[in-house]
């Protein structure tokens, strides 16, 4: 195996915010995998291949990416934000666990910041004590989870709720 396989945080959406470590990961791809409006973010050039896909296939995304890398490819899979914060890095190492033939493949993670992050700090109000950050997104989890998971975290701090993506924003009315 001689590919490599990097998991890039590509920050918030603003192009200032996408970390000089991932530029360079995306600038030596040969192929990018990702949730089709995050891989749009990547230009085109000669020598890479663009993957889009929705965003509900993230094992199959990943098992794709873990895939390529092993025949040779230098992949990356882009997340928006950190890729460890509700997003690929985790999907990833999923499927690496169900994969026994691609443990040595050579995997990085590179964290990007996140739009909690970025927000928070736009509007003077960093997140400088102990926080709670709950995923409201039913994509991968069913609702009574997030329920629990909120009225746990409100019962014993105060807590800011994040909606995630456009298929999340009918969550708001759940409550």
């Amino acid at each position: 195996m001689t590919g490599t396989l990097t998991i890039a945080g590509i920050g918030p959406g603003d192009e200032a915010m996408v970390t000089p470590e991932v530029s360079a990961a995306l600038a030596t791809a040969t192929d990018i995998l990702g949730y089709a409006p995050y891989v749009a973010r990547v230009p085109p050039r000669t020598g890479l291949a663009l993957h889009p896909s929705d965003n509900r296939l993230e094992l199959q995304r990943a098992g794709e990416a873990l895939r390529l890398a092993s025949e040779g490819r230098h992949v990356v899979v882009v997340s928006s934000g950190d890729p460890g914060v509700f997003a690929m890095a985790s999907a990833v190492f999923e499927a690496l666990e169900d994969s026994p033939q691609w443990q040595g493949l050579p995997i990085r993670v590179l964290p990007g910041v996140t739009a909690m992050l970025a927000a928070a700090a736009r509007v003077g109000a960093p997140l400088g004590h102990d926080f709670c950050a709950i995923n409201l997104s039913d994509n991968l989890k069913p609702w009574p989870t997030i329920e629990k998971r909120l009225r746990l975290a409100a019962s014993r701090c105060t807590i800011r709720a994040r909606q995630a993506g456009p298929k999340a924003l009918h969550a708001h009315s759940r409550f």
